[in-house]
């Protein structure tokens, strides 16, 4: 039993806590951040009407879950992680082939004793023509890439098409390749090549800019995948190439990079200098990215044969991210045999970028075009008028004199423009700390169409329709597959399917077809997804057909 005066202290002490207590029962809530009028406004901005008494049920849960914003706010995330989830262009119960590729090769061309008065005449030379050089040792790779190397120092100032240099590194890679093939220890045809990287790409030890003021001294610590493996390959690094600040467009902070073609237009974007120094012969080839166009874009501008690869098919690790479930990774080449090459090396697979899927890589550029079913996006060809209707009718023209039967299709009726959100939704979450902290006002691009105002505007999308978007594009998916179920292939001008396919992850080549007013102008080839071998057969037959990959800028202005 508790002694007498070890009770009055414990009444003491309740009598002293009450009055705190009773205080604190009966202190007003603190004050609503965000009140009824906010809430009410904030609604109509999205569009949405609810009753009175529905508004002030809601206003506890988003005065809660601004809070919750601000925790999440605090959290670090490194730039390069994505989201715990990831997009897969295959609908449930759709298989693809396994196993080995089959990977047939162009016949190569016995090289002959070097006939040229300079190495520089070889700046133009595609791939397949450069290789047999190389293998053969009738041309170095030491050789080539001081080539390379002193017309990226000539011209590029001009196309504005080169954010870093990297002539050490290049040096070093080609006498290492030289030795080797010395030692009878060819890799194939890309060993020996100099190439040029989009500067969004890792490159351990070299500045990755992403065309961006406030990463103009950003050094990663590691390599990308593409850029592991195409030094596996034995190829040679000479240039990060230009792109679009945070890739959109041709502008980055050093300027507007320019197509070779007219220095006084845009190569357009946002993989500018890979088409720009591949179509000036500055680069053996080049790799890119696409979201929306930049790949297919600046290849139509500058004149080079542009393949954006099914989605999932090569590895994005080390690439600035943009939109993860819409980033792609190509080449931007001189011809279709080097897409197909390039793609060889560095496709598939790497144990990092969980949406690369397990899929050979199949070319034969001997199949006949009468196998395969050739759909003609009729529609996109009837409005033309005057110099483009005589440019797109030659091209048609001479691609059924190659062999392809072309047969009239539409796309399905879906609005794709209106999912348009995943990609501004998922922009403006890979650069929302930029936003937040003012760091995209250094920008040079400040236009309403520009990244900062797209990621402010972004701000204000709602979750429920990012992910009502993301449903919608099942059923974009669900059409494309009814409608590639019919066709192998088919063929449209730039521009008509691009909002469509990148969604759905279909691959795209585009090769020249023509000028307009002294541009090149594209045809492009859609495939089946994880089927790039086809759109490229049918380009590779209308490149045969033609001499438009033949024809190069006249680079005499430096």
């Amino acid at each position: 039993m508790m002694p007498r005066r070890r009770w009055l202290q414990l009444l003491a002490a309740l009598s002293a806590l009450r009055p705190r207590a009773l205080a604190q029962e009966q202190a007003p809530p603190p004050p609503q951040r965000v009140t009824q009028e906010m809430l009410e406004q904030a609604l109509q901005l999205i569009g949405l009407e609810f009753t009175e008494a529905q508004r002030a049920m809601m206003l506890p849960g988003v005065n809660r879950a601004l809070g919750q914003y601000e925790a999440l706010r605090k959290i670090h995330i490194p730039l390069d992680t994505e989201p715990a989830f990831h997009f897969n262009p295959r609908l449930p119960g759709k298989t693809v082939r396994s196993g080995p590729p089959r990977f047939q090769p162009t016949r190569a061309v016995a090289p002959k004793k070097p006939t040229w008065k300079s190495i520089e005449d070889l700046a133009f030379y595609p791939v397949t023509e450069l290789a047999p050089l190389v293998r053969a040792r009738l041309v170095s790779s030491t050789d080539l890439t001081k080539m390379y190397l002193a017309r990226l120092k000539k011209y590029s100032s001009k196309l504005n098409c080169v954010i870093t240099l990297t002539e050490d590194l290049a040096l070093a890679q080609a006498e290492k390749a030289d030795r080797e093939i010395r030692a009878g220890r060819y890799r194939g045809p890309l060993h020996g090549i100099p190439w040029g990287a989009k500067d969004l790409f890792a490159t351990k030890g070299i500045c990755t800019t992403w065309g961006a003021e406030p990463y103009q001294n950003q050094m990663i610590d590691y390599d990308a995948t593409v850029v592991e493996r195409l030094e596996k390959a034995g190829a040679v690094l000479v240039a990060k190439l230009s792109m679009g600040a945070l890739a959109q467009g041709g502008l980055w902070f050093g300027g507007m990079t320019k197509t070779p073609w007219n220095t006084e237009q845009s190569s357009s974007g946002s993989s500018a200098g890979s088409a720009s120094a591949t179509s000036a012969g500055l680069v053996g080839f080049a790799l890119g990215t696409e979201t929306l166009g930049s790949i297919i874009s600046p290849s139509v501008r500058c004149g080079v044969v542009g393949l954006r690869p099914t989605y999932g098919r090569i590895s994005r690790h080390g690439a600035m991210g943009l939109s993860w479930t819409m980033d792609k990774v190509g080449s931007l080449c001189r011809s279709v045999d080097d897409c197909a090459l390039v793609l060889k090396e560095i496709y598939g697979p790497d144990g990092r970028d969980l949406t690369v899927g397990d899929v050979p890589f199949d070319w034969d550029p001997r199949i006949p075009l009468g196998r395969l079913r050739i759909g003609l996006l009729q529609k996109d060809f009837e409005p033309l008028k005057g110099e483009e209707k005589a440019v797109y009718e030659k091209a048609l023209d001479d691609l059924r004199k190659a062999g392809a039967k072309l047969e009239p299709m539409d796309l399905p009726a879906f609005n794709a423009n209106a999912l348009r959100a995943i990609l501004s939704a998922e922009a403006a979450a890979a650069f929302d700390d930029l936003t937040r902290d003012g760091g995209v006002n250094q920008l040079r691009g400040q236009a309403p169409g520009d990244w900062p105002n797209s990621f402010r505007t972004s701000r204000v999308i709602p979750a429920v329709e990012y992910i009502r978007a993301q449903r919608a594009r099942t059923l974009l998916m669900r059409e494309m597959e009814k409608l590639m179920s019919q066709w192998d292939v088919f063929v449209c001008r730039p521009g008509s399917s691009l909002t469509a396919t990148n969604l759905t992850g279909h691959p795209q080549a585009v090769v020249p077809c023509g000028f307009i007013k002294g541009l090149p102008q594209g045809l492009v080839f859609t495939g089946r997804l994880y089927e790039e071998g086809a759109p490229l057969r049918v380009a590779l037959a209308f490149e045969q057909a033609t001499q438009w990959h033949t024809m190069h800028p006249k680079v005499d202005w430096a």
